[in-house]
């Protein structure tokens, strides 16, 4: 009786000088390689806005001319800085913390349970993406006066 070979998968490409300009645009990027380097970003701009959080943080606790002088801030802004902006400022670091909260989460989760399949992975970064831009645009709206 004869058996049956599967057939034989097509060749796949080797690269082995890859150049960053041709190559590198048409490469698809897996949805948790995304969020892997969406929560570098993250937390790369809490640390270079940690001068801003610490003025938040200061100017909010002090007194309650400090705390006028905080939401002032939100409302007409900072000097030639407009309100506006440091509402999108906020809201920056709003998505930040929670992107890198949420996509730290799954970094613990994988590495307690040992769930490092593509399936989890991509399960788990729309999770994470559903998470921190959902919180964001709720805690955005209210940042805004939405409601």
């Amino acid at each position: 009786m004869s058996e049956l070979k599967p057939a034989p998968r097509a060749k796949r490409p080797e690269f082995r000088n890859i150049n960053a300009f041709n190559d590198l645009p048409g490469y698809r990027w897996p949805l948790a390689a995304i969020v892997s380097g969406m929560h570098r970003a993250s937390g790369l701009i809490m640390f270079l806005l940690m001068p801003f959080i610490i003025w938040m943080f200061d100017t909010s606790v002090s007194s309650e001319f400090s705390f006028a002088r905080f939401t002032s801030a939100f409302n007409n802004g900072i000097g030639f800085v407009p309100g506006i902006l440091v509402k999108l400022v906020a809201l920056g670091l709003i998505w930040a913390y929670l992107h890198h909260f949420f996509a730290g989460m799954r970094h613990i989760r994988m590495d307690l349970f040992h769930t490092v399949t593509k399936e989890a992975g991509k399960k788990t970064a729309q999770i994470t993406l559903l998470l921190s831009l959902g919180l964001t645009a709720v805690l955005g709206a209210k940042l805004f006066g939405l409601y």
